[in-house]
């Protein structure tokens, strides 16, 4: 199966996933691996990848899980869509792939992922690119409120804390991605096309397992899967990443407006630096895919340093 990207999907058998993903660039060179967030898909990186393969990285797509061509490799896991299961699926992937400290970079649940990775296995990543920051939640402090007019971006949080969200996303989970979309992005236009492209990645068996329980544990709603308690505990210290990191703010962003990043600057114990993205919004990367990819450049080693080679 061929992708937007002219390469093959390929899977993985890594932790609890049998992981879709797409791989570019030369397989000697050093990783890169891209995480798309939630309502998105791999698409997200359709234009970053050219970028950093034509710069000389192996560039590597992962279809989180209960998304695309993702599946459990048992059916009697937990459908857990918690930060400790995305962070555990992605330390999986890099070992599955025998990945020798890959440049993290991502957005949304992506971004989560990869702040857990980096903060927790600091040995194995070479650096961190996020987009809003610091991404490892603080569910203690999940019932403190934010201003009104944040938390009425955050709508979809408390719509799927009832079963009538859980059937709306059941229902029709383009249209929910569709809301947030523009609201995420009011700067962003996008055509039918790119929305079906991305809301195929939703017609997946686990996909509203997973996004329900993601919403509703961080929310302290759900508990976490068993399996995961040791690891949800370290997150709970909220751990600061020391490897060297950029952090990304777009101006355009409807639910997070852009700062300075000061207010991480105690998550960071590493070199940090950060930019805003002008008229970029939540989905950055298909935004502004140059700038997105300029970060990556930046924090990354030169390549053909052998650092990628296994």
């Amino acid at each position: 199966m061929l992708t937007p990207f002219r390469t093959p999907l390929r899977t993985v058998d890594a932790g609890e996933l049998t992981v879709g993903y797409i791989d570019g660039g030369d397989p000697a060179a050093e990783p890169v691996v891209l995480l798309h967030g939630f309502p998105y898909d791999i698409h997200s990186y359709v234009d970053v990848v050219p970028l950093l393969t034509d710069a000389g990285y192996r560039v590597l797509v992962p279809y989180l899980r209960g998304h695309g061509a993702t599946a459990f490799r048992e059916a009697r896991t937990i459908r857990s869509g918690q930060q400790a299961a995305l962070g555990a699926d992605l330390l999986a992937f890099i070992d599955a792939l025998h990945l020798e400290q890959p440049i993290l970079a991502g957005y949304d649940w992506g971004a989560r992922a990869a702040c857990v990775v980096a903060a927790l296995w600091p040995e194995r990543v070479a650096g961190l690119v996020s987009v809003n920051g610091y991404l490892i939640q603080d569910i203690s402090a999940a019932g403190i409120p934010l201003p009104p007019g944040l938390e009425a971006g955050f709508w979809y949080f408390w719509y799927f804390a009832t079963e009538r969200g859980r059937a709306g996303l059941s229902q029709d989970p383009s249209g929910i991605a569709d809301v947030i979309w523009r609201r995420n992005s009011p700067a962003w236009t996008f055509d039918d096309a790119a929305l079906a492209r991305a809301a195929a990645a939703f017609d997946n068996p686990d996909y509203v397992d997973v996004v329900i329980h993601s919403y509703r544990h961080r929310l302290g709603l759900e508990p976490g899967a068993p399996q995961h308690v040791d690891l949800e505990r370290r997150l709970a210290a909220l751990p600061p990443i020391a490897v060297p990191t950029i952090t990304l703010d777009g101006t355009a962003d409807g639910n997070f407006p852009a700062t300075d990043g000061s207010q991480h600057d105690r998550f960071f114990t590493g070199p940090r630096r950060h930019r805003q993205i002008p008229e970029a919004g939540h989905h950055l990367p298909a935004e502004a895919p140059h700038a997105f990819a300029e970060a990556v450049l930046d924090v990354a080693e030169p390549p053909g340093d052998g650092a990628g080679t296994p």
